[in-house]
């Protein structure tokens, strides 16, 4: 059996999946407060009656990351940054505090300058005056030759924790990104490790001694163990596994819409000839580029859950989010009230979302009736604009893809496949509003759930071979090793796809469930004077996103 969990701002989302049907599926209500608590009473409740042993493993997608950044809820950052000659570096500044150091390694990784120690003493003296808990080290060619960062990590370890090196994270040049991701890494490390701790001591506490993992944002897994190392990777893991979810059900090769309407938001993702669309770089996370891999995913503060209010004779739904609907309890008129109203779901109290509705249609002249259609016509013509907007966005840019980048491509969806709690609700007014089909599964609630328990294991690593310099290296992994001065491409991409299936493993894949793939390939020759003095050669493997399956497919359609 696989567990698939998915804690969202509003609810956490539970799925049991025994021989590809789903066994069991349950809902309840996230406490930001405690987290863990929400988590554990989910698994309870969904675990219930079961065997512990027969589960084969527990996939989480967690927003514990990406909530500690929106709130600034994360650590301070002491970030030690080796630019070298030619960068400004103003635009580096992301930390606490930002050290700027001498020192220089090449592009081909040779040193041309050595680090100073005493301006990395000097460096410790500042961060312990300011109480800097963690730190990242980044500079600028440290894939190439990862020395320097490794030393200042020596000089470093034993006064403080966490310790970033950029050269870990990612093998690509960006160097900027690579900066910004590592401080990422560092802000939410403790963040990430409190709450992976609490998960294994809840889980052995009920005897529970199953492979835990946790998905990414390029809507991949790995095991909670590598999430504590690289939980930067984790940010994002929700809309992810919106996706994964959408694609679970779903066996279609056309363009398309997918939407996940939850309780505070809604997230926006694209089929491209039914493949998700890929962020080719990395994130941006509050501005900051990242290379953090992700799938393609807009968010919008809109969801059964938002405030709804009337200002200045107009209808307002969110961003914000106050609360539970008023049929719930709740103190403000949410969609989810407009629903209920409507008879369109059966929860809670209607009298009380009725009352709701009033409250928003008497300064609009309208009936309860009246207003409700309105609230939920409001929010279609929200999503929809949005939708319109971001497609205008991806048909101006080459379209990039889980596989591949389509060159020419402009989206043209052909159907809407929602999930999300309001889906089934939602789904006849947004197959109206876009003309086209709108489709949702049958377990259209706990959709990104199923996504997270399907995910496959994903990793990537960036070789550098230098035949002149008889050398090669994967900085992901710390691997460093001479090469012949006759080291061959089609060598580079063996050994780089067997490394590839090695990094998967340590990430939690299992071999059957891997699928290797190099996804970019080069070889140049050096030339010095008149004569090739060896080969530059690049390499980037992956490990493709995808589902280990798809479930059986029973949609229901709205056109």
């Amino acid at each position: 059996m696989i567990v698939g969990l998915d804690m969202g701002g509003t609810h956490v989302d539970a799925v049991l999946i025994h021989q590809g049907e789903i066994i069991e599926a349950t809902k309840s209500p996230t406490d930001r407060s405690n987290l863990l608590e929400s988590v554990w009473g989910t698994l309870k409740s969904l675990l219930s009656g079961q065997d512990p042993s027969q589960i084969e493993r527990i996939i989480l997608s967690t927003t514990i990351s990406t909530n500690a950044i929106i709130e600034h809820k994360t650590d301070s950052v002491g970030m030690i940054i080796e630019c070298g000659p030619g960068l400004p570096n103003d635009f580096l500044c992301c930390g606490r505090e930002n050290i700027f150091i001498s020192g220089y390694i090449d592009h081909r990784g040779r040193e041309i300058s050595p680090i100073d120690p005493q301006e990395i003493e000097q460096a410790v003296k500042t961060f312990k005056h300011k109480n800097i808990p963690a730190v990242a080290v980044t500079g600028k060619f440290s894939v190439r030759n990862s020395g320097h960062e490794i030393r200042i990590n020596e000089m470093l370890k034993d006064e403080f924790f966490p310790i970033t090196l950029g050269h870990t994270l990612s093998g690509k040049l960006n160097f900027p990104r690579r900066v910004f991701t590592s401080y990422y890494n560092s802000a939410v490390y403790t963040t990430f490790l409190k709450f992976s701790k609490s998960i294994y001591k809840a889980l052995q506490r009920e005897k529970i001694c199953a492979p835990i993992y946790v998905l990414k944002a390029d809507g991949g897994t790995m095991s909670l163990k590598a999430g504590e190392q690289y939980p930067v990777n984790t940010i994002l893991s929700g809309p992810a596994a919106s996706v994964m979810g959408g694609q679970a059900f779903l066996k279609a090769s056309q363009d398309a819409v997918f939407l996940d309407i939850g309780g505070t938001t809604t997230d926006i993702s694209f089929l491209a000839d039914g493949v998700p669309l890929f962020e080719p770089l990395g994130i941006k996370i509050e501005g900051l580029p990242t290379l953090v891999r992700a799938l393609y995913s807009v968010s919008i503060g809109v969801g059964g859950d938002s405030r709804v209010r009337v200002k200045n004779q107009s209808l307002v739904i969110g961003p914000e989010r106050q609360g539970p609907p008023k049929a719930l309890g709740g103190l403000c008129p949410t969609p989810t009230d407009a629903m209920i109203a409507l008879g369109l779901i059966d929860l809670g109290d209607k009298h009380k979302a009725i009352s709701a509705m009033k409250e928003i249609g008497g300064p609009l002249k309208l009936d309860p009736v009246a207003a409700a259609k309105k609230v939920l016509d409001t929010m279609a013509d929200m999503i929809k604009d949005k939708v319109e907007k971001l497609l205008n966005e991806i048909n101006s840019h080459p379209v990039y893809t889980v596989k591949e980048l389509l060159y020419g491509k402009k989206i043209n969806p052909k159907f809407i496949q929602v999930i999300g709690g309001p889906a089934k609700a939602i789904a006849p007014m947004l197959s109206k509003k876009f003309g086209m089909p709108c489709r949702y599964p049958e377990v259209y609630e706990a959709a990104n759930a199923v996504g997270a328990a399907l995910a496959r294991t994903t990793a990537e690593i960036t070789m550098f071979a230098d035949t002149a310099q008889k050398t090669l290296s994967v900085p992901e992994m710390g691997l460093y090793e001479k090469v012949s001065q006759g080291y061959t491409l089609e060598e580079s991409k063996m050994r780089a796809l067997d490394l590839i299936k090695r990094q998967s493993m340590l990430f939690g894949a299992k071999e059957g469930e891997i699928r290797a793939e190099i996804i970019e390939e080069n070889s140049f020759n050096m030339v010095r004077g008149f004569y090739t003095s060896g080969k530059n050669i690049r390499i980037r493997a992956q490990t493709k996103p995808g589902l280990i399956y798809r479930l059986r497919s029973d949609e229901n359609v709205s056109s």
